[in-house]
């Protein structure tokens, strides 16, 4: 029997297998990082404004900028940093470089990098994003909790995608018909 489900017999097992279309087991996290489709990665130079990196972050809908220095990554500025950093504390968002709230010097990876490398620093590090760059340390991508949770939905679609919005609403309350 297989071990990475034991609660299933082997023929329950190859069922749930050839349903997924696809085999879910330790091995997609050895995939590299590239099979998410990372998304490009917006960036900005430290000497911009706190307001500039905000309206990248609005303008994009995303949860983070990078934070270049003559086009190498130099920091990361987060949600989080805008919380802790400048809201309530009367930062002028205009005036203050963006590198002066960044996280400096942020953990990364490279794009061929295994997925399990990405979710080792996120779960460690208390991350969600992790930066991409290549051999000189430009930005050439970015991961996020949400690429690595929506392709592990990839492998089980049926069974994530269609539950109701809230778990019993999938019973019927009062016997229906006649």
């Amino acid at each position: 029997m297989d071990e990475t489900m034991p609660e299933l017999g082997n023929e329950e097992y190859f069922e749930a297998k050839e349903a997924s279309g696809r085999p879910f087991d330790e091995r997609i996290f050895r995939q590299p990082i590239t099979a998410l489709e990372p998304a490009a990665p917006v960036s900005l130079d430290g000497k911009e404004s706190v307001a500039a990196a905000v309206h990248l972050m609005r303008e994009h809908h995303i949860g983070c900028v990078l934070v270049t220095d003559e086009g190498r990554l130099a920091g990361i500025f987060t949600e989080r940093d805008l919380l802790r950093e400048v809201c309530g504390l009367g930062i002028d968002l205009e005036g203050t470089p963006v590198a002066e709230l960044m996280t400096p010097d942020p953990e990364s990876l490279p794009p061929d990098a295994a997925i399990a490398f990405a979710l080792n620093k996120m779960s460690l590090g208390g991350f969600r994003h992790v930066p991409l760059v290549d051999a000189e340390r430009r930005p050439v991508g970015i991961v996020s909790v949400k690429d690595i949770v929506d392709y592990v939905v990839g492998f089980f679609p049926n069974e994530i995608l269609t539950v109701p919005p809230e778990p019993g609403l999938d019973v019927a309350r009062e016997r229906e018909g006649a």
